[in-house]
C-alpha cells in the first residue's frame, strides 16, 4: 500500500475519530440533540475533500452500526438509524461528499470554503428533516421546529469554526502529504 494511501487513511480515521467524539458533546433538547458533530463533518469535507471525507464519516457511521458508543450521548447500534436522528446521519456521508466537492474545486477560496458547509448543513437538514416527520407523529410544522429552529444558530457557529479550522489546518496537512 503506497504510503500517501495510508496517510489519507489515518486522517479520514481521524476526522471519523472526532465527529465520534463531536458527538459526546451534546445538548438533549428533544428527539434531536444538539451535537458538535456536524463541525467535524463539515472540516472532513473541507480538509479531505470529497472522496476522503466521504469514507471519514462512512467509517464513522459504520463503527457507529456496530455497536460502539460514538453517537449522540454515548449510544450506538443498528437502531439509531430507524429513529428520529436517523435522517441526520444519513445526511452526514452526503453533507462530507458536498463539502468537499466544492472544498477540493476552489481550495483555499474563502467564499467557496463558505457556500461547502452552507450547502453541506443544508443537505443534513434535507435529509433529517423529511425522515423526523416520517418516524414521528408530528406535523410539518412542528417537525420544522423541532428539527430545524433550534439547530439554526448553533450551526452557523458550527460552519463558521469549521471553515476557521480548514484555514488554519490546510498548509500543515498540505506541508504533511507533500513529505512522502
Amino acid at each position: 500500500m503506497p504510503i500517501e494511501k495510508l496517510r489519507w487513511m489515518v486522517l479520514a480515521s481521524l476526522m471519523a475519530a472526532l465527529t465520534a467524539v463531536g458527538a459526546y458533546i451534546h445538548v438533549p433538547i428533544g428527539p434531536v440533540p444538539i451535537v458538535l458533530s456536524t463541525l467535524f463533518v463539515l472540516l472532513s469535507g473541507l480538509l479531505l475533500g470529497s472522496r476522503w471525507g466521504f469514507m471519514s464519516i462512512c467509517l464513522y457511521l459504520f463503527v457507529g452500526a456496530m455497536g460502539l458508543p460514538v453517537f449522540s450521548g454515548g449510544r450506538g447500534g443498528i437502531a439509531h438509524f430507524l429513529g428520529p436522528t436517523g435522517g441526520y446521519l444519513f445526511g452526514y456521508v452526503l453533507a462530507a461528499w458536498v463539502t468537499g466537492l466544492i472544498s477540493e474545486h476552489f481550495r483555499g477560496l474563502l467564499p467557496w470554503d463558505v457556500l461547502a458547509v452552507v450547502l453541506g448543513s443544508l443537505v443534513i437538514y434535507a435529509l433529517g428533516v423529511p425522515w423526523l416527520r416520517i418516524v414521528t407523529p408530528m406535523s410539518w410544522t412542528k417537525t420544522l421546529m423541532v428539527g430545524v429552529i433550534p439547530f439554526l444558530i448553533g450551526d452557523a457557529i458550527k460552519a463558521s469554526v469549521a471553515v476557521i479550522l480548514a484555514r488554519a489546518a490546510r498548509p500543515i496537512l498540505e506541508r504533511q502529504l507533500q513529505s512522502v
